[in-house]
């Protein structure tokens, strides 16, 4: 591009040649300048601007600040109210709970009252007409309720674990008891008691049930325990006894094959030998005894157990 100045001061006109570079360093330049007092007009006026009274602006700034207020208070409130609601349900579960514990309490004899309370445990149960308050429910109320409810469920936890243990106790010591049949039999050919030995004709104790059965019979542990022998004695012939703890320990004689070693832990309903004709005996059957500390007891009281949980007792 040609530029021509023509001047009185000049004796001659002269041409100025302007290219693409010096165009665009020239609306850069301008750019520049423009920018330059934009910025300059925005500082002057944010530094003037508390000095300078714009009710409008003012008035525009403050609803908007207002609106904003409100509309965070809103959606606090709405949240409060929400867990508010979340929190009631859950103490309606407690409630559930309440009642499972105390069916499962009455299992075991323990009492809500026999465990610890937690300070301010929460009321077993709540209810009447919906009357609302005018005043929503705040954050201060909130902690207090949440703070309650988490005093509630550790006591219902702490209730809950004293009757698990004492259920597993129970079932422990249950499965300890020597209740199960060790045999299947329709009946026994001699009860616990006095009677007649069949061997002097004399009336003598017997120390044991006794069932009828062919040889090589399963014989079941009546419940867990230890071998404490597994023998063959003069009288009981082939013996398996098994200690279930607590001074209780069950005999099986006159075996024909024992399946277990002095000292294998075994467990309820567990073969441990078969039904035979060796030792002091008139015939294949099962001599069976229970013992508490040595001294025997009448099998049959435990068995009866078996016979309510449908097993076939042997009978007299």
């Amino acid at each position: 591009m040609h530029i021509i100045v023509v001047s009185e001061r000049l004796s001659s006109a002269r041409t100025l040649t302007l290219t693409g570079g010096h165009m665009l360093a020239g609306a850069i330049a301008l750019l520049l300048l423009v920018v330059s007092m934009a910025a300059g007009i925005s500082y002057m006026a944010l530094r003037h601007a508390a000095e300078v009274k714009m009710p409008f602006l003012d008035s525009m700034m403050s609803a908007l600040h207002e609106r904003e207020m409100k509309r965070t208070q809103e959606f606090v409130r709405d949240n409060i109210a929400a867990i508010a609601g979340k929190l009631g349900q859950v103490q309606a579960q407690l409630v559930h709970l309440d009642s499972i514990g105390e069916r499962l309490a009455s299992l075991t004899g323990i009492k809500p009252g026999d465990v610890p309370k937690a300070e301010a445990p929460a009321p077993s149960g709540q209810g009447g007409p919906l009357i609302e308050l005018s005043q929503p429910i705040g954050t201060g109320d909130l902690d207090e309720q949440i703070e309650k409810l988490i005093l509630a469920v550790e006591h219902r936890t702490d209730f809950l674990a004293a009757v698990e243990s004492s259920l597993i106790e129970k079932r422990s010591t249950a499965s300890r008891m020597p209740t199960a049949l060790p045999v299947r039999a329709n009946y026994n050919s001699s009860a616990f008691g006095w009677r007649i030995d069949p061997f002097t004709g004399l009336r003598a104790m017997h120390e044991g049930v006794d069932f009828s059965a062919r040889i090589g019979t399963p014989i079941a542990a009546a419940a867990g325990g230890v071998v404490v022998s597994a023998m063959v004695h003069p009288q009981y012939g082939n013996l398996v006894e098994i200690d279930h703890g607590n001074g209780y320990s069950t005999r099986y004689a006159h075996c024909n094959e024992i399946l277990v070693m002095q000292g294998q832990v075994v467990k309820r309903g567990q073969q441990v030998a078969t039904v035979g004709d060796t030792g002091r005996s008139t015939g294949p059957h099962l001599h069976f005894e229970v013992r508490y500390r040595g001294a025997a007891l009448n099998p049959t009281q435990f068995l009866k157990r078996s016979a309510q949980n449908g097993d076939a007792l042997a009978r007299r």
